[in-house]
């Protein structure tokens, strides 16, 4: 095994835990994921960060993958602690292990960045949600700011190497968009006291454009 694949074996899983469950982005976890309802799917679902800020009451079945097979455990025992039937797999967002139209709601959060084909993992998103369905998201990204964005690119190839491939260019809300959803922003900005290269971030509603 050598040094990189060693890293993203037993460091990168904890070093994404502790990122992404900073004071500031569990704040913001918890302006969007408790609206999720129904059957709920989650991209990236990880060590469940996100758990503690479902309403219970509301969801009906909770599935989820990651591709990091050390996470699921954690992921798992959250998700049947809450009391909720669930179905959490080792995946990749590219190839979503799930039927179309089985999901009322999708969650994605700090995932869209990380992936290797985002178009398709979108795409994908949209092929498991129910028509009427909704996907929930709160993803960093590209910033509108043209000095901050340049750091941005300069910064990436590094970045992506102890980031376990995380991009820091990728647009958000016009992604979307072009992936054939309808997008209710409810909010972008800056974290607070966080580095602006790696701390856009975006968040609202999608909806299957059409539907």
């Amino acid at each position: 095994m050598g040094l990189q694949n060693w890293y993203d074996r037993h460091v990168l899983p904890k070093l994404i835990n502790l990122a992404c469950g900073q004071g500031q982005i569990m704040k913001r976890r918890a302006q969007i994921v408790p609206l999720a309802s129904g059957h709920v799917f989650e991209l990236g679902c990880g060590g469940g960060l996100n758990q503690e800020f479902y309403q219970s009451s509301l969801v009906s079945s909770f599935s989820g993958i990651d591709p990091h097979g050390a996470l699921l455990d954690q992921a798992t025992a959250r998700a049947r602690a809450r009391g909720w039937k669930c179905d959490i797999r080792e995946a990749l967002g590219e190839d979503i292990p799930f039927a179309s139209g089985s999901f009322d709601t999708v969650v994605c959060t700090f995932t869209l960045c990380s992936v290797d084909d985002p178009r398709q993992v979108m795409a994908e998103m949209r092929r498991i949600l129910k028509p009427n369905g909704r996907l929930l998201f709160l993803e960093h990204g590209r910033a509108p700011d043209p000095g901050v964005a340049k750091w941005q690119k300069r910064i990436e190839p590094v970045w992506k190497r102890i980031g376990g491939g995380c991009h820091l260019t990728r647009p958000i809300g016009s992604a979307l968009r072009g992936a054939g959803f309808d997008v209710e922003p409810l909010g972008q900005g800056y974290l607070p006291k966080s580095p602006r290269f790696a701390s856009w971030n975006e968040w609202g509603v999608a909806r299957r454009a059409g539907a």
